[in-house]
């Protein structure tokens, strides 16, 4: 059981049986059953709509390239929470976002939600501290240099492979 602890009383959570759910944590003093809580991100894949090439960035001292991400605040929804981050760490403002797929990553408990977001004007970009460096690439040298076996390199290949197939 992820959750131990009640998140409103902090008493310790139950097993118990919910018609329709299955076994699912109970507090005994508030009388409420507590769903299991996870974080939310977006990531995008961003595409300059004038010449198709595709940003990828490098973060936190790493030289590996990663697609453009971050949390989705309380209260937001993850369209809204694209287009913020974009903004955020890149100084761009995008034109239009077309959602691709989720993916639950386990190593931070978080649901990822994947977009493609476009971009009118690529010479906008203004990197935040957040960022360390990046790179605009065409879409066969974006997946050559995509952090290998990633998340990222996930979103991004399914991505490319869809748009190969139309």
């Amino acid at each position: 059981m992820e959750n131990k602890y009640c998140q409103e009383c902090g008493a310790k959570l139950v097993i118990k049986e919910l018609e329709n759910e299955g076994m699912v944590p109970f507090c005994p003093v508030c009388g409420q059953f507590r769903f299991p809580m996870y974080n939310v991100a977006v990531s995008m894949i961003v595409v300059d709509e004038q010449s198709g090439k595709i940003l990828l960035i490098q973060q936190y001292g790493r030289p590996a390239y990663i697609l453009v991400a971050g949390y989705v605040n309380r209260g937001e929804q993850v369209e809204h929470a694209a287009v913020r981050e974009i903004k955020e760490e890149t100084g761009m403002n995008v034109s239009r976002v077309e959602f691709n797929r989720t993916k639950f990553f386990e190593p931070s408990n978080t649901l990822m939600c994947n977009f493609t977001a476009y971009v009118e004007d690529s010479s906008e970009l203004k990197l935040n501290g957040e960022v360390d460096a990046c790179q605009w690439f065409t879409p066969e040298e974006a997946k050559k240099n995509i952090l290998p076996g990633s998340l990222a390199a996930e979103f991004l290949n399914l991505y490319l492979d869809k748009k190969e197939k139309v």
